[in-house]
């Protein structure tokens, strides 16, 4: 899977903006407004899926807020015509269509955005195929050889296809990455964010990503073992790095919000980000 710096420069044109959900705005901005400028057609986005809510954001973005000129989502199919027909009114989408290949030919970039993870792949793979560039919203997939082959059939194919956390893909988690370059010696790391391990929506893929991702940002992907502890709802993870860090998830189930905290020879202080989200 590409990263998402790979992946703009890859897009060209402007298909970047399937990485939309982000923070990015004044670096997608600018590339889709000088498409704009240089007199490229407009950019024709469709949509899979309208159950979640991210749908209507991503209308509200690119058709109301009109943050990247020149692009516009166009088209959305919902698991139910009430859904979809709420998300056109709420995102300002004007046309909905009955099958997701009705899109076919008439799109430029695609978005899928079940809630369940395990519909995804299935909803991408006609389109990457096809060479359309697509973003899949959180989870990017159920299963993890579903996600080999579909991602080796993207890379055949040649079709830029990307997927993240938006959480991990924010200014303040970055911003809390470059604190410890100045930090001493990390011994532990303690890391809290919701998670529902039964969720009907995939279990701990439903919102485990938001927890996960960020620490790998910051501290790599070198993880040696990892262990999942759970009693009722309520549960844990403990992941040992190569560096032989140790990180704990607390998977929170009253409350909301993402808290990061480290262990130094000073003590336990909560890592916090220094800059404000727009």
């Amino acid at each position: 899977m590409e990263s998402r710096r790979a992946f703009v420069k890859k897009m060209g044109k402007g298909v970047a903006v399937t990485s939309l959900a982000f923070p990015t705005h004044a670096v997608l901005g600018s590339s889709l407004t000088a498409n704009t400028v240089q007199g490229l057609k407009p950019l024709r986005i469709g949509i899979i899926g309208a159950e979640n809510s991210h749908t209507a954001g991503f209308g509200k973005l690119f058709n109301v807020e009109k943050k990247f000129p020149g692009a516009e989502v166009k088209y959305v199919w919902g698991e139910t015509e009430e859904f979809a027909r709420k998300a056109m009114e709420n995102g300002s989408i004007p046309n909905m269509v009955k099958d997701p290949l009705e899109m076919m030919g008439k799109i430029d970039a695609l978005i899928v955005d079940h809630r369940h993870p395990k519909y995804h792949l299935a909803a991408a793979t006609p389109f990457v195929k096809e060479g359309i560039p697509t973003f899949i919203d959180k989870p990017f997939c159920y299963r993890v050889e579903e996600g080999k082959k579909f991602l080796e059939m993207a890379r055949e194919t040649g079709t830029p296809v990307t997927s993240y956390s938006t959480i991990a893909q924010t200014a303040s988690t970055f911003d809390m990455k470059d604190q410890l370059g100045d930090l001493d010696h990390i011994n532990q790391v303690i890391r809290y964010g919701p998670v529902d391990l039964d969720s009907k929506y995939g279990g701990i893929f439903f919102y485990g990503v938001h927890l996960v991702q960020p620490l790998l940002y910051m501290f790599g992907e070198d993880v040696r073992k990892v262990l999942v502890s759970r009693d009722g709802t309520n549960g844990s993870a403990s992941l040992v790095f190569k560096s032989g860090l140790y990180a704990t998830l607390i998977f929170k189930r009253a409350s909301y919000g993402w808290e990061t905290f480290i262990e130094t020879k000073n003590g336990l202080t909560e890592l916090k980000s220094r800059v404000q989200e727009t």
